[in-house]
């Protein structure tokens, strides 16, 4: 068996803790758990604007969803996120020629990567961050570097990091950004540092933006691919699964340059067949009329202030407010070890978060928190205040606070 499989655990045989991971999230909620670990915005709710559920509808009840699409996706929806790409990305991309649609983000983000790695190679990739991009070039055969983002910095990029983690083996740079656990959102001068360093050495850029919608206090959100010397070797993922609140429909896009695309096009339907027909038209809806997204990004700006009021000055907890999306990142190294406390939580607080050891060496001492759970602000506001008083109760335990 590839060594990249032999790590994983699917459930069958050992407990899981992992929430998208064989069938925790529905053993959870049998149990009356609060879910803040699924970073799919008011799951379990039902929301869906109405522009986008009538176009899906329409597709089914006229029998059009029966059939595929081409496997690199409907010229339709490419058109709309070619607009969307001119107009909030700063790229100017021929849609039949640059973008790709998959089922998902997550099998996208496997597919840009499946071109370039083979048995040997290096990644690097910023630590902490998503636990696929530690994952999935092991599933490649390559090996994934852990850059440190410390916390002391504000998790920000460190050049002098990626060039001392640097070898001849090297191959790829994968980044998230805004990053999901820290919702950090990479500033121009990072990235551009960034970007220098990675055309000097030669190498190729998987850079994952799911989270793009959701900046907030004015930062700005950089594309990688529309800085100098970047477009030719960069593959950037997106989704409509985090800003746009649509999940399941489970679409996303990779946009890359023709030489990579060409590549990708020829073996797409290999990999991912072809997204959903109906969702991809129920898509094109969403692309061109996104005001929706205003209206989610205030409810999790909203939610992001309330639980960090909620979570600061806790004894032996330490956060950030976070400048993106709706995850706060939290140290309780203080109170033990991730699983201990989130183990605890799940106990006395009938809460599900993630235990943030998957997310990278740095991880570790963490959890990540999804203050986007629920339509009802109230209802996460609860299972946040919930978590508060476990955490001060497990601080009286240790000895930390009276």
């Amino acid at each position: 068996m590839n060594p990249g499989f032999r790590c994983l655990q699917g459930g069958l045989f050992s407990a899981v803790s992992k929430a998208d991971v064989g069938n925790v999230a529905d053993e959870m909620q049998k149990r009356g758990v609060d879910m803040l670990s699924w970073a799919d915005p008011f799951m379990p709710d039902a929301v869906m604007p109405e522009h986008v559920r009538q176009k899906a509808l329409e597709q089914i009840q006229e029998g059009k969803a029966v059939h595929y699409t081409t496997p690199i996706g409907s010229s339709e929806l490419k058109a709309a996120i070619a607009e969307k790409l001119r107009r909030f990305n700063g790229f100017q991309v021929d849609p039949e020629r640059n973008i790709l649609i998959t089922p998902g983000s997550d099998s996208g983000l496997l597919f840009a990567m499946m071109p370039f790695l083979c048995p040997g190679d290096e990644v690097l990739v910023p630590d902490p961050s998503y636990p696929s991009n530690f994952l999935n070039p092991q599933l490649l055969g390559a090996r994934a570097v852990s850059v440190p983002l410390l916390e002391s910095e504000n998790f920000a990029l460190d050049l002098e990091a990626f060039r001392e983690k640097a070898t001849p083996r090297t191959k790829m740079v994968l980044l998230t950004n805004p990053n999901n656990p820290t919702g950090t959102v990479f500033t121009r001068s990072q990235l551009t540092a960034l970007a220098e360093f990675i055309v000097e050495r030669d190498l190729i850029l998987v850079v994952d933006q799911a989270f793009e919608d959701s900046v907030f206090d004015g930062r700005e959100m950089v594309s990688m691919a529309s800085l100098p010397g970047m477009w030719e070797r960069t593959v950037s993922v997106f989704s409509v699964s985090k800003g746009m609140g649509l999940s399941g429909l489970r679409v996303g896009y990779l946009v890359a340059d023709d030489r990579i695309m060409d590549v990708l096009f020829g073996c797409a339907v290999n990999v991912i067949g072809a997204t959903n027909t109906a969702f991809q038209a129920a898509a094109v809806e969403a692309f061109r009329n996104p005001d929706f997204i205003q209206e989610y990004n205030e409810i999790f700006d909203r939610r992001r202030k309330r639980v960090f009021e909620l979570l600061s000055g806790i004894p032996g907890v330490r956060l950030s407010l976070p400048e993106s999306a709706f995850l706060t990142w939290i140290d309780v190294s203080a109170l033990g070890t991730a699983p201990e406390v989130a183990a605890y939580l799940l106990e006395h607080a009938k809460v599900f978060v993630n235990d943030g050891t998957p997310y990278g060496t740095l991880g570790a001492g963490h959890l990540r928190i999804v203050h986007g759970c629920f339509r009802d602000d109230q209802r996460v506001y609860a299972a946040v205040e919930r978590i508060r008083h476990a955490l001060l109760e497990l601080g009286r335990k240790k000895g930390i606070s009276h």
